[in-house]
Parts: C-alpha cells; structure tokens; sequence
C-alpha cells in the first residue's frame, strides 16, 4: 500500500471493523414489520456517516415503504465524471436462528471470515465504498470524481418503491455511469467481471377438471386427470435436449459470439456433480453447461401441486393441478412478450377435459449486458488484478438483479458490477459470512479504481 488512501485504511483497520460491526448489529430485516424501527435505524446509520466523512448533501428520503438514503459529493467539479454507486442497507430474515454458530446480529470473526447477516449482501460490501470515500476525504480532502450514493432499505422485498423513486428523481440522480456491488466472485481470490446478468419472467397456472376430487375407480378412463393433463402439457414446452419449444421463444436471442465463448471457456468451472449431488449435468443443445447458465434463456418449472399429498395412498382423480413457471432471460428478450408467448402455448396445448386459468408473474426484469471491452470495465478488471495480484475472469450470470436493468433503461448509462463475496458466503442462509481478506483487498480495488476513473 503507497497512497494516501490505502495507508489510512491500513492504519484505521481495527476502527473501520468496529464501526462495519455496528452497522451488522443492527437487524435491518425489510420483510418483517417488527423490523421496521432497525431497518430506519440501518438508513439513519448510512447518513450518519456520509454526513460524517464530509459529503457535502445527505437526506433520508421516505418512501410508501422503507427510506432511501441519498447522498452527493460534487466537489470533483463539471469537468470530472459523477458516479452513481447503489448499494441496500436491508438483510433477509436470520431463520432459522438454531442453525447459526453465533447471533446473526452479534458479528464474530472465525477462521478469516466475518460471521454476521448482512456481512456479504450486501452491508459489508456497501461499507467498502463508505470506508474508501472516508479515505479519500480524510487524506487527499476530495474524492477523485464526482460521487452520487444511493442505498435503499428495500431490496430483499423486491425494490417495491425504487423505480418510481429512479423515475422522479432522475435529474437529481443523474451520473455517467453507476457502480453496484451486490454480487461475488467466481471463486475466492479470483477477481471476477460480471458484465451481464439475465432477465426475468414467469406465470402460475392452474388445470382444473371435475368440480371436487373424484374416485378414480368409478370415474377413471371417463375424466381428464388435471395432473396427467398437466404433465401432457409442460413436456410439450422443452424437449430432451433442453430445447424451449416455445414458439418465438428464440427469435430475438443472439447466438454467443466466439469472444464470449472463450471468455466463458476460461472462467474455472464448477463441477456440477460434485456440488449438487446429480449424476450428470445437462444442457441446451450446442452448448456447455457454463454457456447456457451464463448467456442462453431457459425456462423451468418451479413448482408442481395437485392432489393428494398424505401418506398412504388415497385412490381419487385429482379437481386441479397447478404448475409455476420461470424464465431467465438475455438481452433482446422482452419479458412481457416472453410471458404472452408462454400464455399463448399454454392456450394452444391445453388438453381437452380441464380448463386452464394464468397467474402472470407480476415482477419481471429485462436481461443486462455491458460491453466487456468497456473502458469503465477495462478500469475495473485493471484495478482488480493490482488488489489481488490475479488477472480477471469475465462472466455472464444467470441471476437477475432488477436495479441494474431499471438504471440502464431510465439513465442510459453503463453499469460497473464490483462484486467481492466468494460463493462460500452462504447468502440468505444461516451463517452467512465474508473473509476478511476481500474485504481488505475490495478496498483497495476501489481505491484503484476511483484513481483509474480519474485518469480518463
């Protein structure tokens, strides 16, 4: 470590802990009403700080639901780029509690790792930049461009107020580009650049044949089963190559260009079998199992339900069946026409004897992508290498993070993913932690990174 900023997180270490354990402390849990006072305690915390470092605006913004904080420090002057960063203060429930080694809301370091909820998704990683801006300020007295913060209570519920709240404050939010760092790398100690995400789509429906359940012995061979008819019908929609048979399903999908198939050829692989438990993978036609998880759609069944679920046997034609559906996207595909297309196909296939009833799925997200060959990505992926001393590995992933696509489609600016949990982190899950030593080295890539930036 040589600059200013990097000597003085070097030195303030023990400090910044402390202060990343109070945040942790406090169970911001969005999705629980009881919650409500800690989750406006986490948003009054991130202002605190802010305010504390030396941003030169900070309000707490109320919202239907939980507050957004948002900050600004212009100091950089018009000339210099302004980033938006966006990270969420809000944590999924700790349930259940006796499956955790210690208090999720008590954080204790063990074996090089930060137990805590919050401590990967995504307190932590949002505390990186506060604790990076705090750097700068207190060393150098600016930042090394402009800085607009924005971190919302409400990501682990859906986001529910915050496209709106894009939307009305478009002008005042407004940057060059944004930076999220709510993702991970591929594997610990592998720098990683994530430069696309899928989209989102799905639909519950629901086959219901006799008006209650029937005996099977006097009514079998005279009525549709609604199950037997729902199995009829989801095979119709993907064959046994892992094909969608979706009419149009394809149509606006891009084939992986030969770059992109080597970028994902390099990405270290999981080995499938071994970390779930199948005998073997398998994958859409003319494609590895890293390409189609990483840069082609797919459509699965979730969820399958319908008549009886007891012990024994309970000899009946079940009334219903339901079934629901998700689709993860790429770019070009729209997810409202995506969902009309599997509404159409269900029409189209539905057995004779049962009536078919559609639940669209009322959240949907649009695929991302950025240019891997992006100055602003050829900066991180620089940054990255000078922190962890390992040149990057670029991915696609198969999740969505809606935020993303909303910033893209309402600012029409390039979004830098700086993920730095490890997939051991345990997201969502009892015990979730993040090592020390990213956190450490994640630091100091952004304190790389704002330099790069700089230097235009």
């Amino acid at each position: 470590m040589t600059s200013k900023p990097l000597n003085y997180l070097q030195e303030n270490n023990e400090r910044l802990q402390e202060k990343l354990n109070e945040f942790l402390s406090i169970p911001s849990v969005s999705t629980d009403s009881v919650h409500k006072e800690d989750v406006d305690k986490a948003g009054k915390f991130v202002a605190a700080y802010l305010n504390e470092i030396g941003f030169n605006s900070v309000e707490v913004i109320k919202t239907k639901g939980h507050p957004l904080v948002y900050g600004e420090w212009l100091g950089a002057g018009s000339d210099a780029p302004t980033a938006l960063f966006y990270g969420h203060y809000d944590v999924q429930p700790a349930d259940p509690l006796e499956l955790w080694e210690s208090d999720p809301f008590k954080p204790e370091i063990r074996y090089g790792r930060l137990y805590a909820r919050g401590a990967s998704d995504d307190k932590g990683q949002v505390f990186m930049h506060l604790a990076v801006f705090e750097a700068f300020l207190k060393t150098e007295g600016n930042l090394p461009i402009n800085v607009k913060v924005c971190i919302e209570g409400e990501e682990e519920i859906g986001s529910e107020n915050l496209y709106d709240l894009l939307q009305q404050k478009k002008e005042q939010f407004a940057a060059d580009f944004a930076v999220i760092s709510d993702s991970g790398m591929v594997d610990t100690g592998q720098p990683t650049i994530l430069y696309g995400l899928k989209g989102f789509t799905g639909l519950e429906f629901t086959l219901t044949g006799p008006e209650n359940d029937l005996h099977s012995g006097m009514y079998g061979g005279a009525i549709r089963n609604p199950i037997m008819a729902m199995s009829h019908l989801l095979s119709t929609m993907k064959d046994m190559d892992e094909v969608v048979q979706v009419e149009g399903f394809y149509d606006s999908v891009e084939d992986i260009t030969e770059e992109e198939r080597q970028l994902i050829k390099d990405v270290p692989s999981e080995d499938f079998v071994q970390s779930t438990g199948v005998t073997q993978t398998v994958s859409e036609k003319g494609y590895t199992a890293k390409e189609h998880t990483m840069a082609r759609p797919t459509l699965e069944i979730n969820g399958m339900f319908g008549g009886y679920q007891g012990e024994g046997t309970k000899t009946i034609i079940p009334s219903s069946a339901t079934a629901k559906l998700t689709c993860r996207l790429v770019p070009n595909q729209e997810p409202d026409h995506i969902q009309q297309l599997l509404v159409d196909h269900l029409e189209k296939h539905v057995p004779a004897g049962v009536r078919l009833k559609v639940k669209r799925e009322p959240l949907s997200a649009k695929a991302y992508k950025v240019d891997p060959n992006h100055p602003l990505i050829e900066k991180a992926a620089t940054s990255y290498e000078k922190a962890f001393g390992k040149e990057v590995v670029y991915v696609r992933m198969g999740g969505s993070i809606p935020v993303v696509e909303w910033i893209d489609s309402i600012y029409d600016i390039p979004v830098v993913l700086l993920g730095f949990g490890t997939p051991e982190d345990r997201l969502h899950s009892p015990n979730e932690s993040f090592p020390i030593e990213n956190f450490e080295k994640g630091m100091e890539t952004l304190v790389y990174y704002w330099e790069e930036v700089n230097k235009q």
